[in-house]
């Protein structure tokens, strides 16, 4: 699943990349009515491949509810497997196989930008210093040891309720840090997958000064609930 707002330059090549790497997969766009014809764009590509599905919403609903919409589409037809990525080309689509093949050690595995040295080169310095500070948040207020926003993740569906889902209340940015917390709450192995990150390749990035702050303060809130009342996300 790919999520999209105004991705207009990327999706086509995003699409044959992916296409190329798993070409048994079925790939599911989620659209949020872009204003750029990104949605025109791939009911094109749709048309032209029967494993294109696109998905379209009425406006901008935020990158977290998009995922559990794709996990909740994925369980109700009965995926076993469902590989998330963004289409800005930052997640490289041939790296899709090294993370479905860590699901024999984990039933979630996720891109880690801060195993290896350099996983960040070409990133500005706004974005180096956002990403390390979600990183060092997630770690002491969550106790989370992974990378948990990244949203470059694979989930081994037939190991893993759908109602652990359901404890995840955010539809934007901390839907990625608040779901491996829950997953991980309620015994999900997770393993951290190596993986170089290239910068964004066309457009601009969609998270803002104000999705930052609001997912500080999401985080503090719910670092608290899950120290003090982590029983409310457990099944």
């Amino acid at each position: 699943m790919v999520p999209t707002y105004n991705e207009y330059d990327n999706v086509e090549i995003i699409a044959g990349r992916i296409r190329r790497s798993v070409p048994n997969a079925n790939l599911l766009f989620i659209d949020d009515n872009s204003p750029d014809g990104t949605g025109l764009l791939l009911d094109k590509l749709a048309l032209a491949d029967e494993q294109i599905l696109v998905t379209h919403r009425p406006r901008k609903m935020g990158i977290g509810s998009a995922h559990l919409q794709a996990l909740s589409k994925a369980y109700s037809e009965n995926y076993a497997i469902l590989v998330t990525l963004d289409a800005d080309l930052t997640h490289s689509p041939e790296n899709i196989n090294t993370l479905i093949s860590n699901l024999s050690r984990a039933d979630v595995a996720t891109s880690s930008r801060f195993l290896n040295k350099g996983d960040l080169d070409g990133w500005n310095l706004r974005r180096k210093a956002t990403t390390h500070l979600g990183h060092l948040l997630t770690k002491l207020l969550l106790g989370l040891p992974y990378d948990s926003s990244s949203g470059f993740r694979a989930y081994n569906l037939a190991n893993i309720p759908e109602k652990y889902f359901d404890f995840v209340k955010t539809s934007g940015y901390s839907f990625f840090f608040e779901s491996l917390k829950i997953l991980d709450l309620n015994k999900v192995s997770i393993v951290d997958v190596p993986m170089n990150l290239s910068p964004r390749t066309y457009g601009s990035s969609k998270m803002k000064l104000i999705d930052i702050l609001s997912s500080v303060k999401i985080l503090v809130l719910f670092a608290y609930e899950t120290k003090f009342n982590r029983d409310k996300f457990r099944s």
